[in-house]
């Protein structure tokens, strides 16, 4: 009996340290990630469901937002309607721009604008930059065409005379990555 009871003692005991050492253990990433949900300050702890909503939301765009990294590259215009192109898109849907137009519907993103890449950019990728002589607010973009190398980034526009004249060649640029392309 006495061995029962000292074995129940000592097991006890163990379980005690495992939840003292994973709570420890887990310790900076539950405040930190607490400290981002919400602070509630109202005396009665009630919660404003517009506030809820609001930060939930917010988190929501900072994760679909916040770039998984970014890179130095060119931006440069192009028009599916230009003396060797066909019109059709080189990654899936394949849509023809010259019916279709310059944006894209995405499920996640919303309507973006379509870019052209070289290969190290899978079709699928979204990608986030600023020009302010194209826009105001930053451009997100989705790579559904191919047909530059490198870094260089082709901008998907109405007609050719306006990819030379407003956009022309935007040495430098600092894209982000915000999804790197589509699951198979």
């Amino acid at each position: 009996m006495k061995e029962y009871i000292k074995s129940r003692i000592i097991m006890a005991l163990e379980t005690i340290i495992l939840v003292v050492i994973t709570f420890s253990l887990g310790k900076g990433s539950f405040a930190e990630s607490s400290l981002l949900i919400a602070m509630n300050e109202n005396l009665d702890k009630s919660v404003d469901k517009s506030v809820l909503v609001n930060s939930q939301k917010e988190l929501y765009e900072k994760g679909l937002f916040a770039p998984k990294y970014t890179f130095k590259g060119e931006l440069t215009g192009y028009a599916g309607d230009c003396a060797l192109c066909s019109g059709y898109l080189a990654c899936p849907p394949r849509t023809n721009v010259l019916k279709e137009g310059i944006l894209f519907e995405d499920s996640t993103y919303g309507t973006v604008r379509i870019v052209a890449s070289s290969k190290n950019y899978p079709c699928g990728t979204i990608l986030k930059f600023n020009v302010k002589k194209i826009s105001e607010s930053p451009i997100i973009a989705i790579v559904l065409d191919r047909g530059v190398g490198g870094n260089v980034i082709d901008l998907l526009t109405e007609n050719e005379d306006y990819a030379i004249k407003k956009i022309g060649r935007v040495k430098n640029l600092e894209f982000e990555v915000l999804l790197e392309g589509w699951k198979k």
